[in-house]
């Protein structure tokens, strides 16, 4: 376990952790840990449960998020108990997509699980996301069923799931679930920041792999309370905008505003050809051009409408001088 700001006893893996690791493992289970203190001990005894009797190697790696309870020190003693206990600590709370990203980029298993640490994920559904990962899916999503949530969470959560359906195509129904299960090829593909965790699943449909999803229990929270509020739907919306844009036009942007650029720049240059004619024509109104107000709004039209090709021929020299190979497609499998 690598260490921060942390006492010497467990700056280092003792002999006896390091012999007891493999370079690789079948399950890596990934845990975004902050202020859960008390389930800690409970979901490691239910993870090891459930894993040990899967029957093949795996680790658990705890990610304390900037925790200001005792959660790390539950996580270190656990560590030191079992070898394949891992643990990342964040000097502040830096929000759940960079505990993954942290999680992820430590993680040796083959095929990675994701889930919270608040109790309401239960590990002894583990074996039906292997089932699916065994016919062929890439990703599998959980689906809360029934959801033990207040209506404030439900309903919002609800709306923005079909958005996502309509907007995207991926259907799943509870999008947002942290309980899921990745292919080791989906993180080292796949660039995540900000909150883009929620949307792995259309990021990895955008990339040519197979999503699904299965329901699991969903249990009411035993300790502590929720982090997440309502203006995280917000923030959700408009990550989605971004993750439509990214997904759509990520290798053409100056289709998008290209497109929007002469939509625009048209519509200015018809609307003050129409207040010219309008001057000059017999049959027009005979008003001066400069009393019109509408005349300004077809300039600033045009103005707006330049700024958007010029935009995205902007975007398209980035791209051009960002451009990697390995960005384009995502390989399945080579026959040699």
């Amino acid at each position: 376990m690598r260490q921060i700001d942390t006492p010497a006893s467990l700056e280092t893996p003792t002999a006896r952790q390091q012999a007891a690791r493999p370079a690789r493992v079948a399950i890596s289970v990934v845990i975004p840990v902050y202020n859960e203190e008390e389930s800690i001990q409970p979901l490691y005894d239910a993870l090891s449960t459930q894993l040990a009797s899967i029957g093949q190697p795996y680790e658990m790696i705890f990610v304390d998020d900037g925790s200001r309870d005792g959660s790390f020190a539950r996580v270190a003693d656990l560590h030191e108990r079992d070898p394949r206990v891992r643990a990342i600590r964040f000097r502040r709370n830096f929000g759940k997509t960079p505990a993954l990203v942290a999680g992820f980029a430590e993680a040796r298993g083959d095929v990675i699980f994701t889930m919270d640490a608040d109790l309401q994920d239960d590990p002894a559904e583990i074996p039906l996301f292997l089932d699916q990962l065994a016919n062929g899916y890439d990703l599998v999503s959980g689906w809360k069923y029934p959801r033990h949530d207040p209506p404030t969470k439900t309903i919002p959560s609800f709306f923005f799931n079909r958005m996502i359906w309509t907007t995207t195509g991926v259907k799943l129904h509870d999008i947002n679930c942290g309980f899921k299960a990745y292919r080791r090829e989906i993180i080292e593909e796949l660039k995540l920041y900000g909150e883009l965790h929620r949307f792995i699943p259309i990021l990895a449909h955008q990339r040519g792999f197979r999503v699904t999803e299965v329901k699991v229990r969903h249990h009411k929270r035993k300790y502590g309370k929720s982090k997440f509020g309502a203006g995280r739907f917000l923030r959700g919306f408009l990550d989605l905008l971004m993750v439509i844009f990214l997904v759509s036009y990520m290798r053409t942007p100056l289709r998008f505003f290209g497109t929007v650029g002469l939509l625009t720049t048209l519509t200015g240059v018809a609307v003050d050809l129409y207040i010219v004619l309008d001057r000059y024509l017999p049959f027009g109104s005979g008003q001066p051009i400069h009393t019109r107000p509408l005349l300004f709004v077809g300039i600033v039209l045009m103005i707006f409408g330049i700024s958007f090709i010029l935009t995205g021929l902007q975007s398209e020299m980035i791209r051009h001088f960002a451009y990697r190979p390995q960005d384009e497609y995502s390989v399945r499998q080579v026959l040699e």
